[in-house]
């Protein structure tokens, strides 16, 4: 999800790996996690670790480590508590919680080694609230929400060194989008483009550009993507590629592609859609490792 660019080069790249972790299904709420391999290859169940949750968020930090946050466990409401993933993909125990506890949220990364949640719902009402998150993966306490106030969006890095935030729902669904500086400020809502949906993902492709895909609109379940430019411009909607479903995760791997993974498409689900450099979304590759929706994701390595 998020692009690092070395200090006096050129070249956009960004982590080798990635991990999608957490999420549930007819089972019940997991901490499980799958590793993705630096040729988008997807791992079998690796055994879970801390608090099982789901409807969290994930980013970078560090340059090469990343954090899973927040989120909603069974029986004991939404949390704060965060878990750090190492640069060689293991998680963490539970770190105790900074800022307001809420679910279905957002997360990224921006200014090269550093990352932001945002967005989501605190059980009372709908926020905009953010946290920031130290190049040593230390979260800070609430910032005062900017833009509209929702869950359920998805957030991916951009150029380098930014974030954007978009899509979501509140009292309607929506396609607006909100931009992080390189120092973590978020900006005002920006138009939305394409159809409006929540329940959507989001990573980094390409060394610097993003992709929002899949989620749910006033329709139904949807497939269909938008890019996200180096200069954070998002485009109309691509027509989808593979199975239509809500509340999957992305993440970047191999420096410069992409994953989409798991999801709701009538059932918890387990297969995946990889994004080449170019932002194209393959087919369906079938699923591995448990089948389960509201999970998070994040690059590593």
């Amino acid at each position: 999800m998020f692009p690092i660019i070395p200090a006096g080069s050129a070249t956009v790249s960004g982590n080798e790996e990635g991990i999608f972790g957490y999420g549930h299904n007819a089972g019940g709420q997991v901490s499980l996690t799958n590793l993705v391999s630096n040729t988008g290859v997807v791992s079998t169940d690796v055994t879970g670790v801390g608090q099982t949750r789901a409807y969290l968020a994930a980013c970078e930090y560090g340059e090469d480590k990343g954090i899973f946050g927040y989120g909603n466990a069974t029986g004991a409401g939404n949390k704060s508590m965060t878990n750090l993933v190492s640069n060689t993909g293991v998680v963490s125990t539970d770190v105790t919680g900074v800022g307001s506890a809420r679910r279905q949220l957002g997360a990224c990364g921006y200014g090269e080694d550093k990352g932001i949640f945002g967005y989501g719902h605190d059980n009372s009402s709908f926020t905009a609230t953010t946290n920031l998150v130290s190049n040593t993966g230390v979260v800070a306490s609430d910032v005062t929400g900017v833009g509209t106030a929702r869950n359920y969006t998805a957030a991916c890095s951009y150029g380098g060194d930014k974030g954007i935030f978009g899509y979501g729902s509140s009292a309607e669904i929506y396609s607006l989008t909100n931009l992080v500086s390189n120092t973590g400020v978020v900006g005002t809502d920006v138009t939305g483009v394409g159809t409006a949906r929540n329940a959507i993902a989001a990573c980094g492709y390409g060394g610097d550009k993003g992709i929002f895909g899949y989620g749910s609109s006033a329709a139904g379940l949807e497939s269909m993507t938008n890019l996200v430019s180096n200069t954070g411009v998002v485009s109309t909607d691509v027509t989808g590629v593979g199975t239509a479903r809500s509340v999957p995760d992305a993440t970047q791997y191999g420096k410069d592609k992409g994953i989409f993974g798991f999801g709701n498409d009538g059932s918890a689900a387990s297969m995946t859609n990889l994004v080449s450099n170019a932002g194209v979304v393959s087919t369906d590759v079938a699923g591995v490792g448990t089948a389960r929706q509201s999970l998070g994701a994040c690059s590593f390595n």
